[in-house]
């Protein structure tokens, strides 16, 4: 796959395993007709209050009966309401076992730990994965934006890009690609800007960003590997 769908296509395998982990662990287990009640989200076994179910149901795009499985399965299995980052990357880690994919999930882990402070809560699980599998095309874009621009500036960097690059080499190792090379990365960041970094100026702001990706075919097919996940 060309550059023009790599980046994409890296962060949809890697929901996509997400989700396989949710199911193996049973936080996406489909509803029986006894679960599916019109009860709201109970809150007594949680440290962590969520929103209540209405709201999140009008922030996201699943029913009230999905996220009524999806808080049980997640309070089952962090039964604090919070996943800190060190959880995040042991689930990572164990689908690739011949790289090393701590620092790419610490890369998405940002991207769903919205307030910085070392744990995501239900919410924002929900909230992001309802963008990734159900958000407009625009919507997805905006948030794979926000997972390579790493500072938050508004602006993806060259040193940002290759950061990325480099974690994602380093995620899927080296006998997935037998024949990469030390700067392969650096490579594919300049193939990078020369498609996205429009006016030349050194950064690609989001503008940039998303209307390079909407003319791009390629990568449009690559956005519909998020849906019909769940």
């Amino acid at each position: 796959m060309g550059i023009q769908g790599m980046e994409l296509f890296a962060i949809g395998v890697v929901i996509i395993l997400f989700v396989a982990v949710l199911k193996q662990f049973g936080i996406l287990e489909p509803m029986s007709l006894e679960d599916s009640s019109d009860s709201d989200l109970e809150l007594s076994t949680v440290r962590h209050q969520p929103e209540g179910l209405e709201q999140l149901q009008a922030q996201t795009k699943f029913t009230k009966k999905e996220l009524q499985s999806l808080y049980r399965g997640f309070k089952n299995e962090c039964p604090s309401g919070l996943v800190d980052e060190e959880t995040f990357k042991t689930i990572y880690s164990q689908f690739f076992p011949q790289g090393d994919a701590t620092t790419y999930a610490h890369f998405l882990f940002n991207a769903f730990d919205l307030d910085r402070n070392g744990s995501f809560r239900f919410e924002d699980f929900v909230i992001g994965l309802s963008v990734l599998l159900r958000g407009s095309v625009t919507e997805k874009l905006n948030w794979a934006f926000n997972l390579y621009d790493i500072n938050k500036d508004g602006y993806i960097t060259k040193e940002e890009m290759l950061l990325i690059m480099k974690s994602i080499y380093d995620m899927m190792g080296r006998y997935t690609y037998p024949s990469v090379r030390d700067e392969a990365p650096s490579e594919h960041v300049e193939k990078f800007f020369q498609k996205m970094d429009r006016n030349r100026d050194g950064v690609v702001t989001i503008e940039e960003f998303i209307e390079t990706c909407q003319k791009d075919e390629n990568i449009m097919n690559s956005m519909q590997l998020f849906e019909n996940v769940i």
